[in-house]
């Protein structure tokens, strides 16, 4: 098994910046990919990035690239989301996934953290 643990959400301004964390533990395997996805009210769960536990290739969604950076410290066996420029439409639970491969489709996904709120204020 794999636990995920998600930190660092919280209330912004737009324009503003937020960091957020995902400490992982259990079966390493299985942590061959990181991703977040998000997911707003009434929306579907939607991918933003992903990356590579070992080689660190990263994959992200084009409505975040050049705000939003995924990064790994492979001794904390911790990915960390920094995300600028916050936009009001953001606005999402935040959720930390992992497994096998990268992928864009969370279905793909086995493991999920509990989900981190973010809210962007205009």
């Amino acid at each position: 098994q794999v636990q995920l643990v998600e930190s660092g959400g919280g209330l912004v301004q737009a324009g503003g910046s937020l960091k957020l964390s995902c400490a992982a533990s259990g079966r390493t395997y299985s942590r061959f990919a990181m991703a977040w996805f998000r997911q707003a009210p009434g929306k579907d769960r939607e991918f933003v990035v992903a990356i590579n536990w070992s080689d660190g290739r990263t994959k992200y969604a084009d409505s975040v690239k050049g705000r939003f950076t995924i990064s790994r410290d492979n001794a904390k066996n911790t990915v960390y989301l920094q995300m600028n420029n916050l936009k009001p439409e953001d606005t999402a639970v935040y959720y930390c996934a992992c497994d096998s491969t990268i992928a864009i489709y969370p279905y793909t996904y086995n493991y999920w953290g509990q989900g981190t709120q973010v809210t962007v204020s205009s």
